[in-house]
């Protein structure tokens, strides 16, 4: 396959990708500040989402205080936010016509509707009508845009760089997410017994968000059938292979994705990604929280910025 209609593929799927985790993100964040909360915390609610994206300056140089309704635009129509919504929807359709021969036409019929479909929407107001109704309606398309592609592609290499794009940016994502939300509690819950009732209350209401950002709540309660504790937490959304956006089944797909595509000068990406599942399949979750899960994360996020770029290397970059 020619590197740069590998490149369009797996961009086209982690634009996508991203698009649904900012949905994801604002959806769950959008729920908690309607809570009974100082303004301060409130203001933190929507610091941690712009945190996640590393987008605090970029956001402060254009609109400078943090509100809610500011947040939002920013992250969702504020087409200069290379990380906003709709850029990401249009830089996946744009993907995507870049390379259309090599796609079904359900696959490109998608991505055209799903961003022709959101101008509609935002010019219409519906950020500033529903904003929840909106994010349900991104990652439906999403969830569409993922289920087309496997329903009508032949399991070739166009396949599988769309299926690795999909998931290197979804352990991205999960490994930020987390990473933010456990500082938000030592930050904000700093000193409180969650032995006590109202302690537990507070750790409830925040774990079940996180939970519910990832689509993961009810997986929680189906493996472990009790109280929601932040070593539980971390355990699924890191280590457990069976839970769709942990990080080792994220890593797991890029691997087997990777391996399909293998070529004599790929052996230092198959490396890198084979050191990072077998990290995960091998790790202990007391361990990793008694060394830090901050510091796990961070190291984990290194590594992955780096296998995209030795994917791009290996693959992306067109010849010359």
């Amino acid at each position: 396959m020619l590197s740069r209609t590998a490149d369009h593929l797996f961009w086209m799927s982690r634009y996508t990708e991203r698009a649904e985790n900012t949905a994801r993100m604002l959806s769950v964040s959008y729920d908690t500040s309607m809570l009974p909360m100082r303004a301060e915390d409130a203001t933190r609610v929507w610091q941690g989402v712009l945190s996640i994206s590393e987008l605090i300056p970029a956001f402060q140089s254009r609109y400078g205080e943090v509100t809610r309704d500011n947040v939002l635009f920013f992250m969702v129509a504020d087409e200069r936010n290379p990380a906003s919504i709709v850029a990401c929807l249009r830089a996946a359709r744009e993907n995507a016509r870049a390379v259309r021969g090599a796609l079904t036409t359900e696959i490109w019929e998608t991505q055209n509707q799903t961003w022709l479909a959101l101008r509609t929407q935002l010019s219409g107001g519906a950020l500033g009508k529903d904003p929840g109704q909106l994010f349900e309606w991104v990652k439906y398309r999403s969830h569409l845009a993922r289920g087309v592609a496997l329903g009508t592609m032949l399991q070739d290499e166009a396949f599988n760089f769309v299926r690795m794009g999909t998931f290197l940016e979804r352990a991205d994502n999960t490994a930020r997410l987390l990473d933010v939300r456990f500082h938000a509690v030592e930050r904000d819950y700093h000193g409180v017994d969650f032995s006590r009732k109202a302690g537990q209350q507070l750790d409830f209401y925040h774990w079940s968000a996180l939970l519910r950002s990832v689509s993961a709540f009810e997986v929680y309660r189906k493996v472990y059938r009790d109280v929601i504790t932040p070593a539980r937490v971390a355990d699924l959304l890191v280590l457990r292979a069976d839970m769709p956006r942990s990080l080792h089944a994220c890593m797991r797909e890029v691997v087997d994705n990777l391996k399909a595509v293998a070529h004599e000068g790929s052996q230092e990406s198959q490396r890198k990604a084979g050191r990072l599942l077998a990290d995960l399949q091998y790790g202990r979750i007391d361990e990793i929280l008694d060394t830090g899960l901050h510091a796990y994360l961070t190291q984990f996020l290194d590594r992955v910025n780096l296998l995209g770029e030795s994917i791009t290397r290996d693959f992306l970059v067109p010849e010359l």
